[in-house]
């Protein structure tokens, strides 16, 4: 790529992205970190692309194919400036706060424990089944550590779409040759058509290349000796079949990987997160019912002002567009008390500003900016847009009902979305026994399980609210501060 075309910090992107630094770059392209001017404090990455006018589509492709994506492990674009006179190209999409997994293997000096690889197979494997179940099926085709993005808390995100393509039936082979020397299945240097075994063979040789410490990422004579020891036993021959020349001979799908792993086996703990929780940027938590009913608004609101005591500005976002219950609040703080009349969509209370029936494409200007915490009230489960909301925030809490005959509705929950990773997840129970709670601990395999205590007031100071709400959000808040109390009542 011509140098000469790469930006400046200050420079001004489509009247709008002003470039704070080069975050990335390869061949024919670069990728800036940028701040969006018509949203302060919100930060994208830019994409910058220089490309022949014969290869003028290629950009376009890969930003029409990412408007058609929607996965929490997929970035999300938000923008698209079309070849210029100088055949430069925007793609702007969301950036991710961490490191790629290149850095992060490097830092370790190629040395990451067992429980890691297998963490990361897993989420793979998720976001591989939803890209070749995509309509028509994607193939990422490029598969290798620089183009894996890790966050925090070590959820992974793909990036660099620029050699994916759409599987097309009735073509032989690939148009073009592309991928990386080591990680690109053989078919994608002519002797077929890239599809869905073609990633499953890129994921094989992932994590080859971790288990051997980078040493070795094809599976040939001998290469069993640079295994490191503490990888289990059955995962090996999953990698070798992964790594099969032929296409027919591997897995042929990524839900067939996921069978054949072994499971509930005891992984032990994690590497710490990237990055302190104390300096993340905007944290987002999701509240979503169990099923209707569960009290899913006055915990989502409850949670907001014990943040806002606690730290700095928060905000709690109404996702449900039929919903009343912020309206009826709103009418109550501002004293006017005739339903109907017309109000902003923010309003505030004690630090906490609310924001009334919001669409997902309206809240990413609240992320990233002057919220230290932006709480989503997701209202009851439902599979939609909102399920995504839930899936990829950064702390996930279903609330379901304390009630005998209403716990299943946890444990149905869970067994419909089973095929998301749920490590992350939190589960309140409104008024749960401690019987209950230590069930449900047990069913689901986790110590993330709470009962919430009888809170009539959620504007108001609560010593049990308070304990429990400390326990949930330990590390992300520092000690209580007491603020003077907002009382919910007619005025």
């Amino acid at each position: 790529m011509n140098k000469g075309s790469l930006h400046q910090e200050g420079h001004i992107i489509g009247g709008r992205y002003r470039i704070q630094q080069v975050i990335g770059s390869g061949g024919m392209s670069y990728v800036y970190l940028v701040e969006d001017m018509k949203l302060p404090g919100k930060h994208w990455a830019v994409k910058q692309c220089y490309s022949l006018p014969q290869q003028y589509s290629s950009v376009e492709e890969e930003a029409e194919l990412l408007i058609t994506l929607s996965h929490p492990r997929l970035p999300r674009i938000v923008d698209f400036f079309p070849p210029d006179g100088s055949g430069v190209t925007y793609l702007v999409m969301d950036y991710i706060q961490g490191m790629t997994l290149e850095k992060y293997f490097n830092d370790h000096n190629g040395k990451v424990k067992s429980a890691f690889i297998l963490h990361l197979a897993d989420q793979l494997l998720e976001v591989l089944d939803y890209l070749h179940h995509h309509d028509p099926p994607v193939v990422f085709r490029d598969l290798k550590p620089s183009n894996i993005m890790l966050t925090p808390q070590l959820e992974l995100r793909l990036i660099d779409f620029g050699i994916a393509r759409n599987y097309k039936q009735h073509q032989d082979q690939d148009t073009m040759k592309l991928g990386t020397v080591g990680f690109a299945a053989p078919e994608q240097y002519g002797s077929g058509q890239s599809d869905a075994r073609s990633d499953l063979y890129g994921l094989g040789a992932l994590l080859l290349y971790l288990s051997t410490g980078g040493k070795r990422s094809e599976w040939l004579t001998g290469v069993d000796q640079y295994i490191q020891i503490d990888l289990p036993s059955d995962i090996i021959p999953v990698i070798r079949k992964l790594l099969e020349h032929s296409p027919d001979d591997r897995f042929q799908s990524a839900s067939e990987v996921r069978q054949a792993l072994p499971h509930n086996r005891r992984i032990p703990k994690l590497a710490p997160p990237l990055i302190s929780k104390a300096t993340m940027g905007t944290c987002v938590i999701a509240v979503m019912g169990a099923s209707g009913g569960t009290g899913t608004t006055h915990t989502a609101i409850a949670m907001a002002h014990y943040l806002a005591r606690n730290s700095e500005k928060v905000a709690i976002v109404e996702m449900d567009m039929h919903a009343n219950a912020f309206s009826r609040i709103q009418e109550i703080a501002e004293g006017n008390h005739t339903m109907g009349h017309h109000h902003d969509r923010r309003f505030s209370i004690e630090g906490v500003d609310y924001w009334v029936q919001m669409a997902r494409t309206n809240v990413i200007g609240l992320l990233g900016g002057s919220y230290r915490y932006v709480i989503m009230d997701l209202g009851a489960y439902q599979d939609n847009d909102r399920l995504e909301e839930f899936l990829r925030a950064d702390i996930p809490i279903l609330v379901g009902s304390g009630s005998e005959w209403r716990l299943q509705d946890v444990t149905d929950a869970v067994i419909r979305l089973s095929e998301h990773p749920q490590s992350k997840w939190i589960y309140c129970l409104a008024l749960a026994a401690s019987e209950a709670v230590q069930r449900l601990r047990k069913q689901l395999n986790t110590t993330k399980v709470y009962s919430l205590p009888l809170h009539l007031d959620p504007f108001d100071h609560c010593e049990e609210m308070e304990r429990v709400c400390s326990q949930i959000f330990q590390g992300f808040v520092p000690t209580a501060v007491k603020k003077k109390k907002f009382r919910f009542g007619l005025r």
